[in-house]
């Protein structure tokens, strides 16, 4: 098939991208820069900026007459900060402007990377929980989560007899190619400026990259105009909560990090949260603030879910455990700095 991807080039697109062509398909990946990673993998790269509706029109036309017959909108504005104008731009006004290219070429399946971010209320913990019963949340502290679940919404109030569509929620993605998690934590270790918030004991959920991809492949595989997934969000992780405290150190010590054993209490980490917010808000500061009431929120909290329905309507299955995914963690960081 013909699939286009929407953010190739970041760490979760690659691997969709590796995947949909070692699967026989042609790949064009929508991406804002130009990626010699795909460019090797023989991905047609367009570039463009999804808030622009014209520019988006274009690409999804496709190359020739025949079209895509299928879109992997993963692109997004991710992070702690920013503007909320910013994060609106990309994610709702990017995800309106990708609906509706899909509806104006013809295209039948769209499947949508989300976030479990969209369910977020405060210190509320997940437990085993699943699309049906963790609610939207609200009051959201962070443009990130608010602007995933509108544009979560769209996608799945889009989905009808010609367009179907579905929504993956992968939980904190890790393993080789990561240029964001991975390399945060280890440069905080090393400077000893990294903490657990509370005692690191919560239970999380994560995603080896390969499961991350492999729902999409499963998902994309099973959808269709009536097909169980279509029209519904799927939580998806490696089905292994483990306590904050040993997958953080587990993660550092595959990069060859120290581990991380001062915390910090729950009211005073999201004291210092404030503070920096209104720092970043009022002073010329760069970069992302250390620490927000959002991000203390999350690390203090347990959050984990069910596999059962994405395996239950799509086979989703995790292929590597969290034990694999380390080793091979550990022997591509070790390869790639010998």
């Amino acid at each position: 098939m013909k699939v286009l991807v929407t953010g190739g080039g970041g760490f979760l697109g690659q691997a969709l991208c590796r995947g949909l062509v070692e699967r026989g398909h042609q790949v064009t990946s929508f991406n804002r820069g130009r990626y010699p990673a795909l460019d090797a993998l023989g991905v047609t790269q367009v570039q463009g900026d999804l808030a622009d509706g014209e520019a988006v029109l274009r690409a999804f036309a496709g190359h020739d007459a025949a079209g895509f017959d299928a879109v992997f909108h993963n692109a997004a504005k991710a992070g702690a900060w920013g503007s909320y104008t910013s994060y609106h731009r990309a994610n709702v006004i990017g995800t309106d402007n990708v609906i509706a290219a899909c509806r104006a070429h013809g295209i039948g399946r769209l499947v949508y990377t989300s976030t479990p971010s969209v369910t977020h209320r405060a210190t509320h913990p997940v437990e085993g929980g699943t699309a049906d019963s963790v609610p939207y949340g609200e009051g959201f502290k962070a443009p990130y989560a608010a602007t995933k679940a509108i544009a979560e919404r769209a996608v799945l109030a889009a989905n009808d007899a010609a367009l179907a569509t579905v929504a993956l929620r992968p939980r904190l993605i890790w393993g080789p190619g990561d240029q964001q998690l991975l390399p945060r934590l280890a440069e905080r270790a090393r400077a000893g400026r990294l903490r657990l918030v509370g005692d690191g004991g919560n239970l999380v959920d994560t995603t080896y990259i390969d499961n991350a991809a492999q729902a999409h492949f499963d998902a994309f595989d099973h959808l269709a105009p009536g097909a169980a997934c279509a029209g519904r969000a799927y939580f998806i992780s490696n089905g292994e909560p483990r306590p904050v405290r040993e997958i953080v150190n587990a993660l550092l010590q595959a990069a060859g990090a120290p581990a991380v054993t001062k915390t910090v209490p729950f009211r005073l980490a999201y004291a210092i949260g404030a503070a920096c917010e209104v720092a970043w808000t009022l002073l010329p500061l760069r970069g992302e603030p250390p620490l927000t009431r959002f991000l203390a929120e999350q690390l203090s909290t347990t959050h984990w879910y069910d596999m059962a329905p994405a395996t239950r309507d799509f086979g989703y299955v995790p292929r590597v455990s969290i034990a694999e995914g380390l080793e091979r963690l550990r022997d591509s960081l070790a390869s790639s700095h010998p």
